[in-house]
């Protein structure tokens, strides 16, 4: 039985390895819309086997604006945001279902309470929030993290569509959505990355989408790629545990250092090109 009120959005690029995984977990939703960005792996023909409604855009303006975009072809009064590396739990999934329903239930009550108001005393109002938060459990090479910079966080991804929208950034952009907000039970899995090329690979990529912000601020450079380099390992590897989940927090220490260290170097590149530096 399909969750009526609910859309689920993903925006994908060459992900048909997670896709499925991911979709499976939501498939409860009344909706689920994908917008893929031109994958040349098979993305788009399991997201629509999985039931999904598939858009496809021929560019790529950032994450911020391209889940906009998907979040504007929603037709649900709730929307769920989630990354084709990420996966519903099962106590995630009861809350979620919780959330929503009770919500047509308070519009229900509020009817009534229209209704009612000439008839007599307003009846108390129930508080209900606009968005929720949703703690992450972060996965490293098929191994659930609890420390270092992956250690567990919550993010706000269950929120009404009148109520909240994403920050139009071109990486680590987040719903910003009017109070008051929740939190819900039950984790989001996520399956960042499988291999450690991969890491390194993702690390590539975030750093090129980060260079030009950090260039805009004025920052950059080799000096300062060091510094904040270092800093990046200390924070995840010491001063947040890293060494506590073994082998594997020792690399994505150094994953998360080396992509500090790129995104600085290619700041002050733009920079100097730029003749800012």
């Amino acid at each position: 039985m399909k969750l009526a009120g609910l859309s689920v959005i993903v925006i994908t690029k060459n992900e048909a390895e997670r896709i499925e995984r991911c979709l499976r977990s939501v498939d409860f939703a009344d909706e689920i819309v994908v917008l893929d960005s031109g994958s040349s792996d098979d993305t788009v023909e399991i997201a629509r086997r999985c039931g999904a409604r598939v858009a496809i855009s021929d560019d790529w303006p950032g994450f911020g604006v391209q889940k906009n975009r998907v979040l504007d072809m929603a037709c649900g009064p709730w929307i769920l945001s989630i990354d084709a590396d990420e996966e519903v739990d099962e106590r995630l999934r009861e809350a979620i279902v919780a959330v929503v329903q009770g919500s047509g239930q308070e519009a229900g009550r509020a009817a009534a309470a229209a209704i009612g108001e000439a008839m007599g005393p307003k009846p108390r109002s129930l508080p209900a929030c606009n968005g929720y938060w949703i703690a992450r459990r972060s996965c490293f090479r098929g191994h659930a993290l609890r420390f270092g910079d992956w250690r567990g966080d919550r993010v706000l991804r269950l929120f009404r569509k009148d109520a909240g929208r994403f920050t139009d950034v071109p990486i680590h952009e987040q719903v910003q959505c009017a109070p008051p907000l929740g939190r819900l039970d039950g984790l989001l899995m996520h399956y960042t990355v499988d291999s450690l090329p991969d890491a390194f690979d993702k690390a590539q990529r975030y750093a090129q989408a980060g260079a030009p912000r950090l260039a805009g601020r004025g920052r950059g450079g080799t000096v300062s790629a060091a510094l904040h380099a270092a800093w990046t390992f200390l924070r995840g590897y010491l001063l947040r545990g890293g060494f506590l989940d073994g082998r594997d927090g020792l690399l994505l220490a150094a994953v998360n250092a080396r992509g500090t260290w790129l995104r600085y170097r290619i700041a002050g590149r733009l920079r100097r090109r730029d003749g800012t530096a």
